[in-house]
């Protein structure tokens, strides 16, 4: 008897030390030891046509489609909007009248027990071009209600659209408010997604990430890569080298955007996404005009949160309060959004919120050659006051590759710094990013051509450390955590006020697969500086 339990002893040691070995890293161990996954060249990725049926419109007259749920400030309040009628494109397009149709939403506790109605905002933008032989576009009527005095934590059934007009009301659809405010409140999972495009790629990704059933969807920009298509439709992987030296302006293919939102209803009509500009919203037209699809389709807590502007924004859910930031438009100390930055942080009470988690399009940090260094200007101007208020996490994408950092400030590790995490290839149809600017003959040479949405160019040969005297370092930055080159989405679960667990679904060849994870541990009594309310 004795024999037998000695025999079990090995066992269970064993079991016990696979179980450790399977425990996801902490960042309270200090900066990881820098590791790169060599995943191959996945080349491009394959649009969906105009014909699949899930980007093709299959409501008639006034009915709503492409519904969408956003955030409000706080969970008491929520946005609902969609679209109805046609759009319309050609050498000349009228637009449609907004009053025809109304934005109302009835909505209540129970399914057939819509109880309140809010009525809402509808507007038409166009994208036109004042070329001869290029097609202009209108948009159908979009619509933006606000819904208020909602209880936190609360499943909500709605319908929207026009009860006046027959047929003009959507199906009874559902949502969840987010949890209430408070440093015990939090949502069991939030999905990280950049670049994400419309793709075959872009389906996997999606369904892996309803799969994970998220509360809350974070999109860091490049929505549909309208611009990526002239205005006939035609399509390709880089416009810049197929159809830079013959447009006379860099057109687009709005209709793209549609196709998306119809793909997308399935999800946006019931999970809340919160969405950030990326340069392929760019979309220049007619009087320079930029961003006018972006800015028209999604509803933003903008004014909400004091920003009064469609590009940058907060809100809080349960214990974290969320910071939505520009890299293109304007972020110098000067500027708007730099102000209005400044008096959101000040406002922030760690003691409330504990989490403090930013998010825009350009990362600050990426090892890789695409975009290396681009949004330098941006860092310059803006690093110090999110680590002087002690933010967390910073989300990015646009290196259509993903990547983590240690904590990092100004290029050094930084037990205070933020974790940076770029997420940006959910499925996008430009070539994704491979090769590093630590690899040999693989170190971009500094834009001789300034951006001039990235407001210059900044970086410069380092000044100290082991990259001193070049642009690039001669191997991985030790501040680079772990990096791959995949198709995926990430999951944030932040579990209370000082641990959350991160990890990024790696969707390579279409399968699932949990690549990278770590605990993102929270050390306040270290770290914040300038706030005078802290709390854990």
């Amino acid at each position: 008897m004795r024999r037998g339990r000695g025999s079990l002893l090995p066992l269970l040691l064993l079991a016990a030390a696979a179980l450790a070995a399977a425990e996801p890293a902490s960042t309270l161990s200090g900066p990881a030891r820098p590791v790169t996954v060599q995943l191959g060249d996945m080349g491009h990725a394959v649009d969906l046509p105009d014909t699949d049926p899930r980007v093709q419109r299959h409501v008639t007259g006034w009915a709503p489609e492409q519904v969408a749920v956003a955030l409000s400030a706080e969970p008491t309040s929520a946005w609902l909007s969609w679209i109805t009628g046609e759009f319309q494109m050609g050498g000349a397009v009228k637009p449609l009248d907004p009053s025809t149709v109304g934005s109302v939403v009835r909505y209540g506790l129970a399914a057939d027990s819509l109880l309140h109605e809010a009525a809402g905002e509808s507007l038409v933008y166009s994208q036109l071009y004042p070329f001869e032989g290029l097609r202009n576009y209108t948009s159908g009527i979009i619509h933006h209600v606000r819904l208020r005095g909602l209880e936190p934590g609360t499943r909500y059934y709605y319908q929207c659209g026009d009860p006046g007009i027959p047929g003009a009301m959507s199906d009874v659809r559902a949502f969840r408010t987010m949890p209430a405010v408070g440093p015990k409140s939090y949502p069991g999972r939030i999905a990280v997604v950049g670049d994400l495009g419309l793709t075959y790629n872009t389906t996997s990704t999606v369904e892996h990430m309803v799969r994970n059933q998220p509360d809350l969807v974070l999109l860091l920009g490049d929505v549909c890569y309208a611009n990526l298509y002239l205005t006939n439709g035609t399509g390709t992987d880089c416009y810049s080298c197929t159809f830079a030296n013959s447009t006379p302006i860099h057109e687009t293919y709005q209709p793209r955007w549609d196709y998306w939102g119809r793909f997308m209803e399935p999800v946006t009509s019931s999970i809340p996404m919160m969405v950030v500009e990326g340069n392929h919203e760019i979309e220049e037209q007619i009087h320079n005009r930029t961003f006018a699809s972006y800015s028209s389709r999604f509803a933003f807590p903008s004014e909400e949160s004091g920003s009064l502007s469609p590009f940058y924004y907060s809100f809080d859910v349960g214990g974290i309060h969320f910071v939505m930031l520009a890299a293109y438009v304007d972020y110098k100390k000067s500027g708007e959004q730099y102000r209005w930055l400044q008096k959101d942080l000040e406002k922030v009470d760690r003691s409330v919120t504990p989490w403090l988690i930013a998010g825009w399009h350009a990362p600050w940090y990426t090892t890789y050659k695409a975009h290396y260094r681009e949004a330098e200007c941006m860092r310059v101007e803006m690093e110090e006051l999110l680590y002087s208020y002690g933010v967390d996490v910073v989300f990015t994408g646009h290196v259509h590759a993903y990547e983590r950092s240690n904590r990092v400030f100004n290029y050094t590790l930084d037990p205070c710094g933020p974790v940076h995490i770029s997420v940006g290839d959910g499925g996008n149809r430009e070539k994704m990013a491979t090769s590093h600017a630590d690899e040999a003959g693989h170190c971009p040479e500094p834009a001789s051509t300034p951006d001039p949405f990235m407001g210059g160019f900044c970086a410069s040969n380092f000044t100290s450390g082991p990259a001193a005297g070049s642009f690039c370092w001669d191997r991985q930055p030790e501040y680079s955590a772990y990096r791959e080159s995949s198709f995926g989405h990430g999951i944030l679960e932040v579990k209370n006020e000082t641990h959350a667990l991160w990890r990024w679904h790696r969707n390579q060849d279409l399968h699932a697969t949990v690549a990278d994870e770590v605990y993102i541990v929270r050390e306040p009594h270290k770290c914040l500086v300038s706030s005078t309310r802290l709390a854990y």
